[in-house]
């Protein structure tokens, strides 16, 4: 494996960074899998990122994880990590060759305020506007397939409750609303989250879910009974507290990877 590392532009902190399998004979494409993970937009848990990307790498997959802009370093944070994204995703495939990547197979994985990146994303992935604030066309950005974990969709469903943190991200919180943002367009879309997350309710991901059902797009849709927020793999590498490594909820990644297949 080559672990690589990659800044995203000139003015700002973020970055890629990849997990590369290397292959010892005829070189193959792999699809691709980006990690963009939560953090209330103050930070992110790089290890629990490295985890998730490495268990996509485990099966098969090249994978990445975004360490996006923070409040700390924009204000207002929104739409920074967006186009960061969408930079991102540029970057898969412009290095598609040397990174041994199947264009066609970019996934992209957001947990948290990172589904709320990945939620935005996928409404605005086919804007000629959006493309053009990223430099370069909407071919460019169009991924297979997003999947949102326990994300942020909209300040109306209970996240987040502090007015200041709102101010940070944004100055007009219905332009960061991602379930009003659905299209036809949107790439299909993948969602999980337990219902009795008591950070972000779960009324987030069914606003999202709703919504694209109701735009005809690709929908997969997995509540968990039980579970707090955060859980990542839902297994014993993320677990951060007793009650953490849950083996019903883990059953999203074999769900999520079900569903990919089924995309192909």
């Amino acid at each position: 494996m080559k672990i690589i590392k990659q800044a995203l532009s000139s003015d700002a902190n973020a970055y890629l960074q990849g997990y590369l399998r290397q292959d010892a004979g005829t070189p193959q494409h792999y699809p691709a899998m980006i990690i963009v993970p939560g953090g209330s937009y103050t930070h992110i848990p790089e290890q629990q990122a490295e985890d998730l990307a490495l268990a996509w790498s485990a099966r098969g997959y090249q994978t990445f994880f975004l360490r996006y802009s923070f409040v700390a370093e924009k204000h207002p944070l929104l739409p920074a990590p967006v186009i960061e994204l969408g930079q991102t995703v540029a970057s898969l495939k412009e290095y598609a060759t040397d990174w041994q990547i199947d264009t066609n197979r970019i996934a992209i994985a957001g947990f948290s305020v990172g589904g709320h990146i990945v939620a935005l994303y996928n409404d605005l992935w086919h804007s000629d506007d959006f493309a053009k604030r990223v430099g370069v066309s909407t071919a460019a950005l169009k991924p297979q397939a997003v999947i949102l974990g326990y994300p942020v969709i909209t300040p109306k469903a209970g996240f987040p409750t502090d007015p200041a943190m709102l101010d940070a991200w944004t100055d007009d919180p219905e332009k960061i609303a991602a379930d009003h943002q659905v299209t036809a367009q949107n790439a299909p879309t993948f969602v999980w989250a337990t219902a009795a997350d008591p950070l972000v309710p779960v009324q987030n991901a069914l606003a999202y879910a709703q919504a694209s059902i109701a735009q005809g797009v690709d929908t997969e849709l997995h509540l968990f009974h039980h579970g707090p927020h955060g859980l990542a793999l839902a297994n014993p590498v993320t677990a951060w507290k007793p009650g953490t490594a849950l083996p019903h909820v883990a059953h999203w990644m074999d769900l999520a990877q079900e569903w990919l297949n089924e995309l192909d």
